[in-house]
């Protein structure tokens, strides 16, 4: 089922974490967070959405990066209902796809809720005060990816809040599958 988060709640605060990657050591939030903004994200390695567009992401992320901006993969996901979303496979998807940014594990699914994460993908961009500015898809993709010339709505997004520490205001949400919450 396709799940579609809310708008960007412009200037909302970012959220601390401390989260292990995939090789099991501990990120923060202040180990990723760039001096011209940051960008986390939501994925997961089986959702059809964020796999039609994985390898765009990593695209960006590289152009992000030299830009100053941080940029960090979060999964969620119950993996106990779902292990290929497990760190082993995060490991193996990151290694396939070049990561060029930490993919953290987040078990207790603690930091998604915090920030209300709704779906994979989910993007938070935030400028360099940690003040949401994005909250919007990554291009025109859904299961399928978008033409190779698509307009790349979270890179402009991003570069634009290093530059202006602003985001667009017309945004349109991310659409994914819906965060695999653990039952209580």
């Amino acid at each position: 089922m396709a799940v579609s988060p809310p708008v960007c709640d412009f200037g909302a605060l970012w959220h601390d974490f401390r989260l292990p990657d995939t090789d099991g050591r501990t990120c923060s939030l202040s180990d990723i967070a760039g001096p011209r903004g940051t960008l986390i994200m939501f994925i997961c390695n089986h959702c059809p959405y964020v796999q039609s567009i994985i390898d765009r992401v990593v695209r960006d992320a590289r152009q992000m990066q030299a830009a100053g901006i941080g940029v960090v993969a979060i999964s969620a996901n119950d993996a106990d209902e779902y292990p290929q979303d497990g760190p082993d496979q995060m490991r193996a998807e990151a290694a396939r796809h070049g990561f060029t940014f930490p993919y953290l594990y987040d078990e207790t699914q603690a930091v998604a809720r915090a920030y209300g994460a709704e779906c994979t993908p989910d993007f938070f961009g935030y400028n360099a005060k940690g003040e949401l500015q994005y909250r919007g898809r990554f291009d025109i993709s859904a299961r399928t990816p978008g033409p190779s010339g698509a307009r790349r709505e979270l890179l402009e997004a991003m570069l634009q809040i290093a530059e202006t520490g602003k985001g667009p205001e017309n945004q349109v949400a991310s659409m994914g599958c819906s965060i695999k919450w653990k039952t209580a």
